[in-house]
């Protein structure tokens, strides 16, 4: 594979194929690889792509169900050079890549958006010192002044008011809204 370095067009989807029933030990074994080896620079992300349908059991109960989309195969955002290849070929249940022969093929942008495995985040239209209001997660109901934004982490700060005093509590970005006076 040593073509590969060449081929390099930066960090893209790959289909790594598994043996059936192997795929969420290959992406745990790999998440812990690229965290053990300080490999974030060239693993990105790793999904099992699923959809979740209700069942009903025969007591009439409605349960939640999550069934593997592509069973067998495991999408992988890397930026593909000898040394990703190789970390994730070698990995215990790892087939091959997806591509002719074993040349491992990049999914279009077509494909990517068909299995829905790269959320397309909307930046937040929050600002500091925006009055915010939590409308669900723990702090449900609490209201006060957004201090700080981590969209690394997809989490505010904002400043609480309390009938005491003002605290700060961190909250998902998704949790608030901006507050209607």
């Amino acid at each position: 594979m040593s073509n590969i370095n060449e081929k390099n067009i930066g960090p893209r989807w790959y289909v790594a194929h598994t043996y059936t029933g192997y795929e969420n030990k290959v992406k745990s074994s790999l998440e812990k690889i690229v965290e053990n080896r300080s490999l974030q620079h060239l693993i990105f992300d790793i999904q099992i792509p699923v959809e979740i349908t209700q069942e009903t059991n025969d007591k009439g109960e409605v349960k939640e169900v999550e069934n593997k989309i592509m069973p067998g195969y495991v999408l992988i955002k890397m930026t593909m050079t000898d040394e990703s290849w190789h970390v994730v070929r070698n990995i215990t249940g790892v087939t091959g890549f997806v591509g002719p022969g074993s040349e491992p093929t990049p999914l279009t942008a077509e494909e990517v958006d068909r299995f829905n495995v790269e959320a397309h985040v909307e930046k937040p239209t929050f600002q500091i010192g925006d009055k915010v209001e939590v409308f669900t997660g723990i702090f449900e109901g609490y209201s006060g002044i957004l201090q700080e934004i981590h969209e690394d982490k997809k989490e505010a700060v904002v400043l609480a008011s309390t009938e005491r005093r003002d605290i700060p509590i961190i909250v998902n970005l998704t949790d608030i809204r901006i507050a209607v006076e």
